[in-house]
């Protein structure tokens, strides 16, 4: 499938829902190529595995129901995510110093370096695809970015 046409700043507005639908499907297919790029051979770690390890990352050691809450999943989901990333050595559970009967997950450093090797990737294919824009069209871009920001930010 062929890029959008470039939008001329004279073109006749689009509705706030036409916008929308135009908005979440370009958001939707570069998120999901941006995903197949990153994934690295081998190490078979779905889309939510990778969505859980960066939560960890960014909450620190979390509990599990904590972190079902931050990925809006089932409990039961989060418990067997968990479990495949503790296979594969990218997390380990830890005893909670003030309460013993609750137990933490953290990143391992294989997760820590998992996750770093992903963005790598995630970011040279972006920065690829951003080579090829004009001046023009890269400050547009990134005159977008922070109004992103706020379309997520007021979601939550």
């Amino acid at each position: 499938m062929s890029p959008p046409a470039p939008v001329s700043p004279d073109a006749p507005p689009v509705s706030d829902a036409g916008l929308a639908s135009q908005l979440r499907v370009t958001i939707a297919r570069l998120s999901r190529r941006v995903r197949q790029e990153s994934a690295i051979g081998g190490d078979n770690v779905t889309p939510s595995c990778m969505a859980a390890l960066t939560s960890i990352e960014q909450v620190g050691p979390i509990t599990l129901g904590e972190l079902a809450a931050v990925e809006r999943v089932q409990p039961p989901s989060m418990t067997r995510i968990v479990a495949r990333l503790e296979e594969l050595g990218l997390v380990t559970r830890v005893t909670d110093t003030c309460d013993r009967r609750v137990a933490r997950v953290e990143l391992t450093q294989a997760g820590r370096k998992l996750l770093a090797r992903s963005r790598t990737r995630r970011d040279a294919f972006l920065a690829q695809r951003i080579a090829r824009l004009t001046d023009a069209e890269r400050a547009m871009l990134a005159a977008a970015v922070p109004l992103l920001g706020r379309l997520q930010d007021d979601a939550e």
